[in-house]
């Protein structure tokens, strides 16, 4: 019989609530708490850490567990907002961590794009496909930037819709309708962000923004607004649309 691999997932929201439910669904993986990894009554060998918004909490988070782990425990990290070379600085052993990333309900993607940063050890990466491939994932490598491919060029197309809808060119109905219908998305962009959260949207853009240093990946002003409100889209019943 297999031997379980222990995994910590650090982090909250549906993504990450989702994300423990689909491991321990797996018969040779065990998601364990915090607690036990801090009493040393159980060790992960493989740790996930999910928080996109408030980065010097996710670096914090790393800080604080690495001493705690084997020195070739596997990190994953999401890579949404800060590139995995970043994150992986801060460690004492940033040959383990690998990025990831990945929007939107778990049923709705096939893929987990993964990003290795420039310390990480090509074991990792290895390790890393074969953990989201366990899940039922595919996966491709990446370059390691801010927001990967699919959430950095969904969260563009949002910031600008965003934008739009701040300018008055249309309301946040009719810019839905319009990229629906004018380009056969399955979704309008604005109520695209409300299903994978403003918040990770807004994520995004500012990482992209603080890494590339362009005006054109600016934040929209009412993004900003909105994650301040706590108007994160579905999961907090309000986004640019109301949900009851």
């Amino acid at each position: 019989m297999r031997d379980k691999t222990n995994v910590l997932v650090i982090g909250s929201g549906p993504f990450t609530d989702r994300l423990r439910q689909e491991i321990n669904r797996i018969p040779f993986l065990e998601c364990v708490d915090i607690q036990a990894v801090e009493r040393r009554a159980q060790i992960p060998q493989i740790v996930i850490e999910t928080t996109n918004v408030e980065l010097e909490r996710k670096q914090a988070h790393l800080i604080e567990i690495e001493p705690l782990l084997d020195r070739d425990a596997l990190i994953l990290s999401t890579t949404l907002a800060i590139t995995a070379t970043e994150t992986a600085a801060r460690l004492t052993y940033p040959h383990r961590l690998v990025g990831f990333g990945a929007l939107g309900d778990w049923e709705q993607f096939d893929l987990i794009e993964i990003a290795p940063a420039l310390q990480t050890d090509p074991v990792s990466v290895k390790k890393a496909a074969e953990f989201f491939e366990s899940l039922g994932k595919q996966t491709e490598t990446v370059a390691d930037e801010a927001g990967l491919v699919f959430p950095r060029i969904l969260a563009m197309i949002v910031n600008e819709a965003a934008f739009a809808w701040m300018q008055g060119v249309a309301s946040v109905e009719d810019i839905d309708a319009a990229m629906r219908k004018g380009t056969n998305y399955p979704l309008g962009p604005l109520e695209w962000a409300d299903q994978v959260g403003v918040d990770e949207i807004y994520a995004i853009v500012c990482g992209l923004y603080r890494n590339l240093c362009e005006d054109r990946y600016r934040p929209a002003p009412i993004l900003r607004k909105m994650v301040h409100a706590g108007w994160l889209g579905k999961k907090t019943g309000r986004g640019f649309y109301s949900y009851s």
